[in-house]
C-alpha cells in the first residue's frame, strides 16, 4: 500500500510516538478492505508502538479506530485516508501517541473544559484540499477531549449513505446526526460553534487592544505580504481576517508562482502564515470586518468594526479582503447550494462520479473544471455566456477532444431546478433566438469569475462600478492613511504574485505615510 519511500518518511514521523496505542480494523471481504489491512498493517510494521486488531465491530467496513490503553478516545476513519487525507492520518497517529500538536496553550484548554456530548461526522473526498483542515481539527478534538467523537468518512467509498443523506458537497459536518456546516473549518471556527460564550469572550478581547500602527485587513497573499514587511519595519502590526489565507485556499494546482514550479494552494497558505508568524504580528483569525470609521485628521486613529462587535483602532489601514466566487443569481441557486450547486470541482467532483453535470463559465477555471470532471462524470454540459469560449486555445482543444463534453454558447442561465431536496436540471436561454431550454442534470458547478468583497466598506472609500476599490500608483485610497492592495482592488489581472507585489507596495507606503504624520 505504502511505497519505499513514504514507508521511509513516515517511520521517521512516527518516531515521535511516546504512549503506545492500537487500530482496531473493521473489516469484510471486500477489496478495500483488503487495501485497508494492507495500509494498516505497513504502519504497525514501522513502529513498536503502534499495534493493530482486526475484530472491530463498527458498522462501516473498512473504518478503523485509534484507541489508547491510557485514556477514552474516540477517533475513526471509515475508508482508506490516503490523498490529501494521508497528512490528516499521519498527525492522527502522532497525536493520539502523544506529540503535542501546534496548537496554544489557551486554545488546548478551552478545547479540554468544552462539557457535553459531541459526535462529529465528516464527509471528506480524497481529491479535496479543503477536507484535510477539518478532518485534521475534529481529530485532534478528539484526541484531547473524550466528550468529543468523530469519525471522517470517505464519501466516495460510502455512496448509499451519502445519497441518503443527500451529501452533495464536501467537506459537510454532522453533529449528533444533523447538519454542522460545510465548506473548510479549523479549530477556531469551530470551537466558536459549540463554546457558548467564545465569541462575546474574544470580542471583548481584540477591543481592549492598544491601537495599531498598521491594521491589515484581509489574511489573502496581498495582507500576508503586506504584514511581513510592515513587521520588518519595527512598527506594531495586526491582521484581521475572516479567513488567513482568502480565496488561495479554495485553489488546487498554482504552476504560475515564479520560483515555485508547482504546488496547492493550502500548502502555500501554511508557508505564508509560517512565514508572518515568524514576525511580531497580532494575527485575529475569525475576524469578518463590517465597517471603516475614518480618522478625522491625517494623522488621526482609524477604527475597524467587526460582525462580532469588536473594534480595533489604527494610525493606518491595508483592505485586503480579496474577492470571492461570483454568483449566478438566478432562482433556485441559493435554495440549492451544497445540494447539486457547486463552486469547487476538485473539491464536489467525485461525489458525481456517474453522474450528469453541468459548469457555467467558459473561462480558463471553466474549462479546467470540465476538463478535470470529464474523467469523472458520466456527461458534461458547458455553458458559456457569450458566443465563443474565452478560454486558452490549449484548454479548448483539450475540452473538445473529450466524448462526454458538450458545449453551449450564447447561454443566459436563467434557473436552477430541483425537487426541493436536490437539483434536477438548470435552464438557459438562448440569447440569440431567445427561447428557453432545459438540460436535466444532478449538478451544477459555477465558475464565472470573482466579486470583490468590499460592501462592508458602505461608500466610505471610492470604488469603482464594478465594486473595486480604487487606489493610486502607492496604493493609497481617496482616504488618507487607509490603503488597499490585492483582488480587492481596481488592480488589473488577479494572481497571487500581483497581490503579494501589491500588499508589499501599500506596506511600505503605510510606512512612508507613518514617518510623514
Amino acid at each position: 500500500m505504502l511505497d519505499a519511500n513514504m514507508k521511509a518518511q513516515l517511520k521517521t514521523y512516527l518516531e515521535k510516538v511516546s504512549r503506545p496505542f492500537e487500530i482496531v480494523a473493521s473489516l469484510d471481504d471486500s477489496a478495500k478492505s483488503g487495501e485497508l489491512r494492507t495500509l494498516i498493517s505497513d504502519i504497525a510494521g514501522l513502529t513498536d508502538k503502534i499495534t493493530v486488531r482486526e475484530d472491530g465491530d463498527d458498522a462501516r467496513r473498512p473504518s478503523f479506530a485509534l484507541q489508547r490503553p491510557d485514556a477514552e478516545m474516540h477517533l475513526r476513519f471509515a475508508g482508506i485516508p490516503m490523498g490529501h487525507e494521508f497528512t490528516s492520518l499521519v498527525l492522527a497517529l502522532l497525536q493520539t501517541g502523544g506529540h503535542p500538536p501546534k496548537l496554544s496553550d489557551e486554545k488546548i484548554e478551552q478545547i479540554k473544559a468544552i462539557k457535553g456530548e459531541f459526535v462529529f461526522e465528516t464527509y471528506f473526498s480524497l481529491s479535496c484540499q479543503n477536507c484535510p483542515d477539518v478532518v485534521q481539527a475534529l481529530n485532534l478534538m478528539a484526541v484531547l477531549n473524550p466528550n468529543i467523537r468523530h469519525v471522517a468518512i470517505d464519501g466516495a467509498l460510502f455512496q448509499d449513505e451519502v445519497d441518503q443523506r443527500q451529501v452533495m458537497s464536501v467537506p459537510s459536518i454532522y453533529l449528533n446526526g444533523e447538519a454542522f456546516g460545510q465548506g473548510r473549518m479549523g479549530v477556531d471556527e469551530i470551537l466558536a460553534k459549540i463554546d457558548t460564550g467564545a465569541a462575546e469572550r474574544d470580542a471583548e478581547k481584540i477591543s481592549s487592544k492598544e491601537p495599531f500602527d498598521v491594521l491589515i485587513v484581509g489574511g489573502g497573499p496581498a495582507g500576508a505580504s503586506a504584514a511581513i514587511y510592515a513587521a520588518r519595519k519595527g512598527i506594531r502590526t495586526g491582521v484581521a481576517a475572516e479567513r488567513f489565507g482568502g480565496q488561495v485556499l479554495d485553489t488546487m494546482a498554482i504552476e504560475n508562482f515564479v520560483s515555485v514550479q508547482e504546488t496547492e494552494g493550502p500548502k502555500l497558505v501554511r508557508e505564508l502564515e509560517e512565514h508572518v508568524k515568524q514576525y511580531d504580528v497580532d494575527i485575529m483569525n475569525l475576524q469578518r470586518a463590517s465597517g471603516l470609521v475614518p480618522a478625522t485628521e491625517p494623522g488621526g486613529l482609524h477604527e475597524i468594526k467587526f460582525a462580532n462587535g469588536a473594534s480595533v483602532r489604527s494610525r493606518t489601514v491595508i483592505l485586503s479582503t480579496g474577492a470571492r466566487w461570483r454568483e449566478l443569481n438566478v432562482p433556485g441557486e441559493a435554495e440549492y447550494r451544497n445540494r447539486g450547486v457547486a463552486y469547487c470541482p476538485h473539491c464536489d467532483g467525485p461525489l458525481y462520479k456517474g453522474k450528469r453535470v453541468a459548469v457555467v463559465g467558459g473561462g480558463n477555471s471553466g474549462i479546467e473544471a470540465a476538463i478535470d470532471l470529464a474523467g469523472l462524470v458520466k456527461h458534461v454540459t458547458v455553458l458559456e455566456f457569450a458566443d465563443t469560449l474565452k478560454a486558452d486555445e490549449v484548454l479548448q482543444r483539450k475540452l473538445h477532444s473529450l466524448p462526454n463534453v458538450s458545449v453551449i454558447t450564447s447561454a443566459q442561465t436563467t434557473q436552477v431546478l430541483g425537487d426541493t431536496q436536490k437539483v434536477t436540471g438548470i435552464e438557459y436561454k438562448d440569447r440569440i433566438s431567445n427561447e428557453l431550454h432545459t438540460v436535466e442534470l444532478e449538478g451544477i458547478f459555477v465558475q464565472i469569475g470573482l466579486l470583490p468583497n468590499s460592501e462592508w466598506l458602505n461608500g466610505t472609500v471610492t470604488t469603482s462600478p464594478h465594486g473595486e476599490i480604487e487606489i493610486d500608483a502607492r496604493g493609497q485610497t481617496n482616504i488618507p492613511g487607509v490603503f488597499a492592495a490585492g483582488d480587492v482592488t481596481n488592480v488589473p489581472y488577479k494572481q497571487i504574485i500581483i497581490a503579494m507585489g501589491e500588499g508589499s507596495r501599500s506596506s511600505l507606503s503605510a510606512f512612508d505615510y507613518l514617518i510623514r504624520h
